[in-house]
This record gives C-alpha cells, sequence and structure tokens, in this order.
C-alpha cells in the first residue's frame, strides 16, 4: 500500500477578481531558478504532490491550480491557452517575481509553452510531460468520408448544446468512470489509488464545473505548437510517457524535435501523466537537468532514453 503524501499548505491569490488555488514549499534559492507545476485537464496541484514531496529538497516548487480547476475559481468564461498563459505570466510576475521553470503535463504543457513562447521574460526553462496542442499540417490530408464528416459534425454541434454537455459531463464526473479513464492512461494500475480519484472528482462537484467543461470543448484551438516554439529560445526538456494511448509519443516527440532540435528528452515507461506514475525518474530526470542550466554543463541535444539505474523505488 502507498503511503499517503501530505500535500502543502494551500494559499490563495485573487487575479481579474477571481481566486486562484496554489501551493509553495521549499526554500528560495538564490542559484537556482524556482519551480512552477501545471497539471492537465481535469487535475490539480494534487497530481504534483508525488513531485513536490521530493523536488522542495533542491527547489522552491510552486503549483497553481488553472482558473477553472482545481480549487480555483469555475467563472463562465471562455476558457484557452491566451488567458492560461496570462494567468500563469502574471502570477510568475506577482507572486513569484522571478523566472521560473515551467512544468506542464498535457493540458498544462500547452499552456505552459504558450508562457515560454509569448513571455519570455517569465520562463528560465520549460518541462514538458506529454504535452497537448496540435502542429501545422505540412502534408495534405486525404478528403473526409462524407458520411463519417456529416456525423462528427452532428455530434459536436450536438455536444456543445447545454443538455447534452451537462449529461456528458454528469457522466464522466462519475468516480468509476474516472478510475477507467485512468486506467486506460496509467501502465502501472497500483499507481491509480482512491485518493487520485477522489483528487479528481473532487473539484467536479464545484459550481461552475460543468460550464468550464462545455467551455474548454467550445474553444477555438489556440496556435499551433511548431508556431510556439518558433517563437520560443528558453532551454527545453521533453520528458514523454510512451505508453499514453491518447497521442503517438515517439511521434510527437519527432514533430518537436524537428522544430526545436536543440530539445533534451527522455521516453519513460509511462502512461500520459509520467510525472505520477513514475515520479522518482521524473523527478530525477528534472533535478538534474535544471541544476545542469545553471552550471552550464548542458549539452545542445541529449535524445535518450531513461536510464535502467533510475527507479521509484
Amino acid at each position: 500500500m502507498q503511503t499517503a503524501i501530505a500535500p502543502p499548505p494551500e494559499t490563495r491569490w485573487q487575479w481579474r477578481g477571481h481566486s486562484i488555488h496554489y501551493v509553495c514549499a521549499g526554500e528560495h534559492r538564490a542559484d537556482r531558478p524556482p519551480l512552477l507545476l501545471v497539471h492537465g485537464f481535469g487535475a490539480s496541484t494534487d497530481h504534483w504532490r508525488k513531485n513536490i514531496a521530493e523536488l522542495q529538497h533542491n527547489f522552491q516548487v510552486w503549483a497553481i491550480d488553472l482558473l477553472g480547476f482545481g480549487r480555483s475559481a469555475k467563472p463562465n468564461l471562455a476558457f484557452s491557452g491566451d488567458l492560461w498563459r496570462d494567468q500563469l505570466h502574471d502570477f510568475i510576475t506577482e507572486v513569484i517575481g522571478r523566472p521560473v521553470v515551467l512544468v506542464g503535463n498535457s493540458l498544462g504543457g500547452y499552456a505552459a509553452l504558450c508562457v515560454a513562447a509569448q513571455r519570455p521574460q517569465s520562463a528560465a526553462g520549460l518541462v514538458l510531460l506529454n504535452c497537448a496542442g496540435s502542429f501545422t499540417e505540412t502534408e495534405p490530408t486525404p478528403p473526409p468520408n462524407p458520411v463519417q464528416q456529416v456525423v462528427g459534425n452532428l455530434m459536436r454541434s450536438l455536444l456543445l448544446q447545454p443538455l447534452p454537455s451537462l449529461l456528458l459531463f454528469q457522466y464522466v464526473r462519475q468516480k468509476s468512470i474516472i478510475r477507467k479513464t485512468l486506467e486506460k492512461v496509467y501502465l502501472d494500475k497500483t499507481a491509480i489509488t482512491d485518493q487520485l480519484v477522489e483528487d479528481i472528482y473532487r473539484p467536479s462537484c464545484d459550481a461552475g464545473a460543468a460550464q468550464v467543461f462545455a467551455s474548454v470543448f467550445k474553444s477555438p484551438r489556440g496556435e499551433k505548437n511548431d508556431a510556439l516554439l518558433a517563437q520560443m529560445s528558453c532551454p527545453l526538456l521533453m520528458l514523454w510517457g510512451e505508453g499514453d494511448p491518447w497521442m503517438n509519443s515517439r511521434v510527437r516527440g519527432a514533430r518537436f524535435r524537428q522544430a526545436y532540435p536543440s530539445l533534451t528528452e527522455h521516453y519513460l515507461h509511462a502512461g500520459h501523466c509520467p510525472h505520477d506514475e513514475v515520479p522518482g525518474q521524473v523527478n530525477a530526470l528534472m533535478r538534474e537537468w535544471v541544476l545542469s542550466l545553471e552550471s552550464g554543463d548542458r549539452s545542445i541535444t541529449a535524445v535518450a532514453d531513461s536510464p535502467a539505474s533510475l527507479s521509484d523505488a
């Protein structure tokens, strides 16, 4: 049985009239940048508990709930990468007060990428774990099947309506469905604890959670990953759970590497959330990479699988 890890004390910050939840652990260190951890869709600062507990011994570690998620407010707004980019940038500027290494998983990775690309003064570095976001298609795609296109458009139109969207939300937020979804995206099923399910379920009961769910799917897609990478200049570490059923990590990794050749990357035996599934490996790789930034010891390009000696024991 896994030992429960107590979360650090929570704190509140007011941003554009909305209450934002965040946590901070570890001491300020003048010789290295702090870390800012950004969760994925439907998650929260709780999802970084295993990482904060270990990384706080080497860094000042911050984690924040994006507006609309976790313990942060859930207003009726149009949610987008631009909105979360501005939230993160303002948090770094107003609360942390110095550039950070942004660490983001999935949707949080895309938001962190937006900051590093478009608010570079806030980013000392960027770590992406199974980052969301699309790329510009460089090859012509075959014409869609007319029947599939009609059915797809009909389904999208239907789900944008309030009642069907609410019914879908009520279905996917059930604890049994949350657990089944996690079982699809985690390779190590023992990492799926009752606490993890509860951490995802709890915010879905907040007022406004259903509206956030609908808004995220209604919002137009943001700027493409390759366009963002073209604007970026900070160091980039990519950690891939290569067992992720939602994305072909090797193919996506090649797309990121093509757009940003100076990145460092590692492929781990994990699913969509490697930071929670194999935290020991993720923490060690991040620690070594961030410390190498300050020592000037970082190689220009390092492409490798995770060393077998790294373990989560």
